[in-house]
C-alpha cells in the first residue's frame, strides 16, 4: 500500500499540480498585497478620502449595562475587506483566464503544425539510391 501510494504521489501531473497551488496561493498573496497596500491607497482620494478598509456597516450596536461593560457585541458587516477580497479574485481570475487563453493558443499552434514525415528505413533508401545510379548509366 505504501508503494502504490508513493507511485501515486511521484506522478508527474499530481506534483504539477501541487505545484500550481503552491504557486496560486503566493499570487493570490501578492495580489492581495498589492491591493491592500497600493490599489486602495491610490483609489481613496479618488472616492473622496474613503478609506475603504475600515469601511464597515453596523446591523446592530454594542449594548453595553450600567457598568459600562459590552454585554452583546455589535453586528458589523466590513464591507471593505469584502470589497478588497472581491477586487483580489477578480485580478486572480483575471490573470489565470489570460494564463489559460496563452496555453491553449500555444496547444493549438502545435495541433495544427504537421507533423514532421517519417524517416524511411535504410534499406529503402538504398534501393532509391541504387535506382537512381542505375537511371544515369542508361
Amino acid at each position: 500500500m505504501l508503494k502504490e501510494f508513493k507511485e501515486f504521489a511521484m506522478k508527474g501531473n499530481l506534483v504539477d499540480m501541487a505545484v500550481g497551488f503552491v504557486m496560486g496561493g503566493a499570487f493570490a498573496t501578492v495580489v492581495t498585497a498589492f491591493i491592500q497596500g497600493v490599489f486602495l491607497p491610490i483609489l481613496s482620494p479618488v472616492m473622496g478620502g474613503i478609506d475603504l478598509s475600515s469601511l464597515t456597516w453596523t446591523v446592530s450596536p454594542e449594548v453595553v449595562n450600567e457598568a459600562g461593560e459590552v454585554v452583546k457585541e455589535a453586528a458589523v458587516v466590513e464591507l471593505g475587506n469584502f470589497i478588497s477580497a472581491v477586487i483580489s479574485f477578480i485580478i486572480v481570475a483575471f490573470v489565470m483566464f489570460l494564463i489559460i487563453k496563452g496555453m491553449n493558443r500555444m496547444m493549438k499552434k502545435a495541433e495544427e503544425e504537421p507533423a514532421a514525415a517519417p524517416e524511411p528505413p535504410k534499406e529503402q533508401l538504398l534501393l532509391e539510391e541504387i535506382r537512381d545510379l542505375l537511371a544515369k548509366q542508361v
